[in-house]
């Protein structure tokens, strides 16, 4: 999948910190990388667009699967990074699935929408469109009709998303909103796993779990030979991978200063770090 790391490179989507400055996650706790996978789109530019779009058509549950579906189809036929990634999940998905064992495609709000529906046209499936109230609507897999939907007793559902992390979307919100249904993600695809945890997870939930890429020190090493970054990120990079807590602990306990600045920093990077200290999240009170 060299292919689809070039693209999370050139469109920015894979993001290293500088040295000494790791970024501020939502938690509360810092990395030294960050990754927005839905930028392989095609660009920044292209996917903060479609989500504004999506947060527009949010209204109407019904129609707006149908409004995503031209949205994410035009840029299928017109953009070349965004066209190859969907065609590499397409086929990887066929490599490793007897798709007639699928019933349903499922995508939930809203970037693995970027994905799940353009996917399901090319797969010929009806889809699942998953809000974060758990409710769903089914479209046929033109997408020209979509109905509420109760159930889908014992059918069998393939969820396509963007990245996995420790998995927490799929066990809050995914897989309660199909168990709802009465059906079952039996399968996941997804453009980026974080290896932090989140594989186990959908695996003891008894889901097969395809990621086309693997943020390990493979990736790492590849940033490094391209010159996107240098032999001192990427000594931290392999360090996180290996324990993420214990060498952002080591960080802070070297480099006191990041807190102190990032607390008289703008607003959302300081609530961060007020987070970070009131939960004492690398045991360090």
């Amino acid at each position: 999948m060299s292919e689809i790391i070039s693209y999370l490179f050139e469109t920015n989507a894979i993001r290293f910190c500088e040295e000494n400055k790791p970024f501020w996650y939502t938690s509360g706790k810092i990395g030294p990388y960050f990754i927005n996978t839905h930028f392989v789109y095609g660009s920044e530019k292209d996917a903060a667009n479609l989500l504004s779009f999506i947060d527009e058509a949010l209204s109407d549950k019904l129609t707006l699967p149908n409004k995503v579906f031209k949205k994410v189809l035009k840029q299928y036929e017109e953009n070349e990074i965004y066209h190859n990634v969907i065609d590499s999940m397409k086929n990887y998905i066929l490599e490793n699935i007897n798709i007639s064992d699928v019933d349903y495609i499922s995508g939930g709000a809203r970037r693995d929408w970027f994905f799940s529906i353009i996917l399901a046209y090319l797969l010929n499936k009806p889809h699942i469109s998953i809000y974060k109230d758990l409710s769903s609507v089914i479209s046929d897999s033109k997408f020209e009709n979509t109905l509420e939907i109760t159930n889908i007793t014992g059918k069998k559902v393939l969820h396509i998303a963007d990245i996995v992390t420790v998995a927490s979307s799929y066990l809050r919100a995914w897989i309660p909103a199909i168990k709802n249904l009465e059906g079952r993600i039996a399968w996941s695809c997804v453009v980026v796993d974080r290896m932090q945890g989140g594989r186990e997870k959908l695996e003891a939930e008894g889901i097969k779990f395809l990621p086309l890429v693997n943020v390990d020190n493979t990736l790492f090493e590849t940033a490094y030979k391209k010159g996107i970054i240098n032999e001192t990120q990427l000594s931290m990079l392999k360090d996180f991978f290996k324990n993420p807590d214990e060498t952002m602990k080591q960080f802070l306990i070297k480099h006191p200063e990041f807190i102190e600045n990032s607390l008289k920093s703008d607003e959302k990077t300081a609530k961060r770090a007020e987070l970070l200290l009131s939960g004492n999240l690398y045991g360090l009170n």
